[in-house]
C-alpha cells in the first residue's frame, strides 16, 4: 500500500485513524463489553464516524460468537472509509455475495472471518512503524535546516551589531567633550574579531549554498575549520581583555552627565535594539564564542550518522569545544599574570600594617624551605628547561639596561655639546673670512645637524629602549613569585590529600610555571629582536651624522688648522697611551691587593692539592672557593669554604655561564660561577700571564701585577718602547721560532689565528718569523728619548 503523509499527520495528531479496508480486529485480544448494544447497519452508514469509534466494541461481539453467527452482526466491525467501502461492496456484488442477504461457503466463512484479518493485523503496526521512522527523520530534518539558518542568520546579525558599535557609535562618542578617557581601550582586538566574523560569512557567501542544499554542511564545516585557529586567536585577546571594558565602563557611570550623553549616543544610534550600555554590544562576542559549541551540536543531534559530512561535522564541534577550553584557559594564565605582575610601592609602615598571622607564617615557612636548601637538608626541584629561560632573560635585562644607561648617557653629553654656543665669541684669527666660516660651521652644526640627529635618536632609539625596559618588570615579578610559590609547592607536594587551599597553591604555581614556559621564550625573542635593531639604527644614525658632517667640511679643507703633521700626532698619541698606561697599573696594583686580600691560608692538605692541581691543569685555572657551596642539582659538588679547585670548564652542557665544571682534586661536578675567585700566588718563574706586561722605567726589571715585591713606576718620559725575549725558548716544529734570553723581537700578531693570546707571532732578528709564548715577552723603554715614532 501507498503511504500518504497527510492521512498520517492527521492521525498521529488527532485525526481519525486509517485502516486498510477489510481489517477486522483480533477476537482473541478483545473482552466483551455488554453495555451498549450495537447499532444497525443503516445507523453505520449514515454515521461513519460512530462505527468507527464503536467498531471495536461491536467487534467484541462478533468474536464472541461461534460459526452460528449472522453476517449483519459482522458489519459494524469493518473499518472503512466512504471510497473503500463502495469498492469492497462492489467487489463483493461482482462476486455474487452479500454481507446482508446470506451467507457463503463455510470455508469462505472461515477464510474471510479468520485467515484475512489476520495478516492485515500483522501489516498494520509494520506500517506504523515505517509512519512514525519517517516522520522521526522529517523532524529531524527539519531542525538541522532551522539550526543551521540560526547559525547563518544569527552570525550575520552579530557582525551587524558589531560594525554599528565600533563605526556609528564609537565615532560620536569620540567626539564628545571633554573626550571619554582610555575609549580605545574599550574597542580593544574588536576590530579581529569583526575580521574573522566577516571571513566566515564570506566564505559561506562564496559557494553559493544555502542551508536547504545537499553541501551546505560540508561546505559550513569546512570554513570553520579552516579558520578556527584565527577565531582563537582573535577571541582569546578580546575576552583577556573584557575584564577593562567593564572597569571601564564603571567609571564612566561615576559621572551622571557624561554616562547620560553616552547612553544618549547609544540610543540615538540603535533604537531598535533598546541598548542601555556599551557592554550591550561588546558582550557580544563573549556570548557568541561559546554559542558556536552549542549550535554545531544541535546541528550534530540531528543529523543521521550515515550523512556524508557527519564525520566532518562531527570533527567541528569537538573543535568549537576545544577552543573554548583554550581560550578559558588562556583568560586564567592571563588573570594570574595580571595579578603578580603589578608593582606596589609600599612604604615600611603600609609593610607592616599588612602583616598578618597567616603572612607571617607563610613567609616563615618559606624562609625555613630556603634555609633546608641552602644546607643541603632538603632537594630542590629544578626545571632544567626554566632555568635556562631565566638565564637568558636575565643577560637580556641586563643588555638592556646598560644600553638605555649609555644611551642617556650619549644624549645627555649631547645636550651638553649643544648647549655651548661657540659662535657668539669672537674668535682670534688672521683676517675676518676665517672666523665667519668657523662660525658658520659651528652654527649648522648646533642649529640643524647635531638637533636633527638628537631628535632622530631619541624617537627611534631611546623611546623604544624605555619601552622594551618598562616590559621587563612583569617577567621580572612573575619569576620573582615563581620562586615564592615554589618553595609553597614544594613543601605540600608530598602530600595525598590537599585541601582546598593547598590545591589552589599547588594550581597557582603551576599556573606560573606554565605561563613563563610559553610566553617567556616568545618574550626574549622579540626584545632580542629590538635590541638588534635598535643597535643597527644606531649605527644608521651615525653614518648619516656622519655623512652630513663630511658635506659641511667639504669647503672647509683650504682653511687652516684643517691638518695636523704626522709626526706631531704620533706624539701626542704616545703620550697619551704612556698616561693610560700608568692609570692601568695603578689600577691593577689595587686589584692585586684586592685579590690577595681574599686569599684564605692554606692548610697542609689544601697545599699538596694546589700542587697536585697544578701539575694537572696549570696555575692559570686555579681557584678558590670564597663561600660555602651546596649542591642542589645532580653533578653538583659541595664545598667548604676555602678549598681549591680547577675550572676545567666555564659553562655546563646546556651553556650556562653560571655553573662552572671543576676538579676538586678528585670528585669532578658543578659549581656556581659566583662562589669561586682565582687563586693568585707569587712566582720565579715564567708567569703564567698571558699577556704583555708593560714595564716603564730606568732599568729594565721585569715585574707582574701580582707579585709583591715589585716596584712601581718611577718616569713616564720615555715615549717608546721595544720587546725583548725574557727567558730561553727552542722551537718544537716549524710554526714557532727560537729565541735566547734578551734578544730583541718585533711583535707581528699578539695572538695566534685562533685569537688565542697566549701565544705570540714575532720576528726574530736574523728574520725568522713564528709563534713564542708572550708569557716569554716583555716590553721595556729603548731609550729616554724617542727617535722615531711608534707604530
Amino acid at each position: 500500500m501507498g503511504f500518504d503523509v497527510s492521512s498520517s499527520l492527521l492521525s498521529r495528531y488527532g485525526g481519525f485513524p486509517s485502516r486498510p479496508a477489510g481489517v477486522f480486529p483480533r477476537p482473541d485480544l478483545l473482552r466483551p463489553d455488554p453495555a451498549p448494544p450495537s447499532p444497525g447497519p443503516e445507523t453505520a452508514e449514515k454515521d461513519p464516524s460512530r462505527t468507527r469509534r464503536r467498531g471495536r466494541k461491536d467487534g467484541m461481539k462478533a468474536g464472541s460468537e461461534e460459526d452460528g453467527c449472522d453476517f449483519p452482526d459482522y458489519e459494524v466491525c469493518v473499518f472503512v472509509e466512504g471510497p473503500a467501502e463502495d469498492s469492497s461492496r462492489e467487489t463483493e456484488a461482482a462476486a455474487g455475495t452479500s454481507p446482508i442477504d446470506g451467507p457463503g461457503r463455510p470455508d469462505e466463512e472461515e477464510a474471510a472471518g479468520t485467515g484475512r484479518p489476520d495478516e492485515e493485523e500483522a501489516a498494520g503496526p509494520k506500517e506504523k512503524a515505517l509512519q512514525e521512522e519517517a516522520l522521526a527523520a522529517e523532524r529531524k530534518a527539519q531542525r538541522q535546516l532551522m539550526t543551521m539558518e540560526e547559525l547563518v542568520d544569527t552570525e550575520r546579525s552579530y557582525l551587524r551589531m558589531l560594525q554599528l558599535s565600533t563605526v556609528t557609535i564609537r565615532s560620536r562618542l569620540e567626539k564628545l567633550q571633554p573626550p571619554l578617557p582610555n575609549l580605545a581601550s574599550m574597542f580593544l582586538y574588536i576590530e579581529e574579531v569583526m575580521d574573522v566574523s566577516g571571513r566566515l560569512l564570506s566564505l559561506l557567501d562564496q559557494k553559493r549554498v544555502r542551508p536547504g542544499d545537499p553541501l551546505f554542511l560540508e561546505t559550513l564545516c569546512d570554513s570553520f575549520l579552516s579558520l578556527s585557529s584565527d577565531i582563537e586567536s582573535a577571541y582569546r585577546e578580546y575576552l583577556a581583555n573584557y575584564t577593562n571594558v567593564t572597569t571601564m565602563e564603571n567609571s564612566y557611570r561615576q559621572s551622571e552627565e557624561r554616562w547620560s550623553h553616552v547612553i544618549s549616543i547609544i540610543k540615538s544610534s540603535a533604537p531598535e535594539v533598546n541598548a542601555t550600555s556599551l557592554s550591550f554590544f561588546l558582550v557580544m562576542p563573549v556570548q557568541r564564542i561559546a554559542r558556536y559549541p552549542l549550535l554545531l551540536q544541535t546541528v550534530q543531534k540531528h543529523t543521521e550518522p550515515s550523512h556524508p559530512a557527519y564525520p566532518l561535522l562531527e570533527q567541528t564541534a569537538h573543535t568549537a569545544i576545544a577552543l573554548n577550553c583554550r581560550i578559558n584557559e588562556y583568560k586564567r594564565f592571563r588573570e594570574v599574570a595580571d595579578k603578580y605582575k603589578k608593582t606596589e610601592t609600599l612604604s615600611i609602615k603600609d609593610k607592616i600594617n599588612r602583616l598578618t598571622s597567616h603572612s607571617i607564617a607563610k613567609k616563615t615557612a618559606r624562609l625555613s624551605q630556603q634555609i633546608k636548601h641552602e644546607t643541603g637538608m632538603a632537594t630542590k626541584l629544578v626545571d632544567e628547561e626554566f632555568n635556562a629561560l631565566e638565564d637568558f632573560f636575565c643577560v637580556l635585562e641586563k643588555g638592556i639596561l646598560d644600553l638605555h644607561d649609555n644611551v642617556e648617557t650619549f644624549l645627555h653629553h649631547l645636550q651638553r655639546l649643544l648647549a655651548c654656543r661657540p659662535e657668539e665669541f669672537d674668535l682670534d684669527m688672521d683676517g675676518e673670512k676665517l672666523a665667519i666660516c668657523y662660525k658658520e660651521i659651528t652654527s649648522a652644526l648646533r642649529q640643524w645637524i647635531l638637533p636633527t640627529f638628537e631628535k632622530r635618536l631619541r624617537s627611534l632609539i631611546h623611546r623604544p629602549l624605555c619601552a622594551l625596559r618598562d616590559l621587563l618588570v612583569g617577567p621580572r615579578n612573575l619569576i620573582r613569585k615563581r620562586v615564592d610559590k615554589l618553595l609553597d609547592y614544594e613543601l605540600i607536594e608530598a602530600r595525598s590529600n590537599l585541601s582546598y587551599e593547598e590545591q589552589a597553591v599547588a594550581n597557582t604555581y603551576k599556573t606560573i610555571n606554565t605561563l613563563l614556559l610559553n610566553e617567556l621564550p616568545q618574550f626574549n625573542g622579540v626584545a632580542l629582536q629590538m635590541i638588534w635593531s635598535m643597535l643597527g639604527t644606531f649605527s644608521c644614525l651615525h653614518r648619516d651624522l656622519a655623512s652630513e658632517m663630511e658635506q659641511l667640511f667639504s669647503f672647509a679643507q683650504q682653511l687652516p688648522h684643517s691638518s695636523v703633521e704626522a709626526s706631531v700626532f704620533w706624539e701626542w698619541a704616545e703620550c697619551a697611551v704612556l698616561e693610560g698606561a700608568s692609570r692601568l697599573e695603578s689600577v691593577c696594583l689595587n686589584v692585586e691587593d684586592t685579590l690577595n686580600a681574599h686569599v684564605q691560608p692554606l692548610s697542609p692538605s689544601s697545599q699538596r692539592r694546589l700542587k697536585q692541581l697544578t701539575q694537572k691543569h696549570g696555575s692559570g685555572k686555579i681557584y678558590q672557593v670564597r663561600g660555602a657551596v651546596v649542591g642542589v642539582r645532580d653533578l653538583d659538588l659541595s664545598l667548604g669554604r676555602g678549598e681549591l679547585v680547577a675550572v676545567m670548564s666555564e659553562a655546563d652542557t646546556r651553556g650556562d655561564r653560571r655553573r662552572w665544571l671543576v676538579d676538586a682534586g678528585g670528585p669532578r661536578g658543578y659549581v656556581p660561577s659566583s662562589k669561586l675567585i682565582r687563586y693568585h700566588q707569587a712566582t720565579t718563574h715564567p708567569p703564567p700571564s698571558p699577556h704583555l706586561n708593560l714595564s716603564v722605567g730606568p732599568t729594565t726589571f721585569r715585574r707582574h701585577s701580582y707579585a709583591p715585591d715589585s716596584h712601581p713606576m718611577t718616569s713616564l718620559a720615555p715615549p717608546c718602547f721595544q720587546v725583548y725575549a725574557s727567558y730561553d725558548f727552542k722551537a718544537r716544529g716549524s710554526h714557532e721560532v727560537s729565541l735566547r734570553a734578551g734578544e730583541s723581537v718585533r711583535v707581528l700578531e699578539p695572538h695566534d689565528k685562533r685569537g688565542n693570546p697566549e701565544w705570540s707571532l714575532v720576528e726574530a732578528p736574523e728574520g725568522p718569523r713564528g709563534y713564542v709564548p708572550s708569557n716569554y715577552l716583555a716590553l721595556v723603554a729603548s731609550s729616554p728619548s724617542p727617535t722615531a715614532p711608534y707604530r
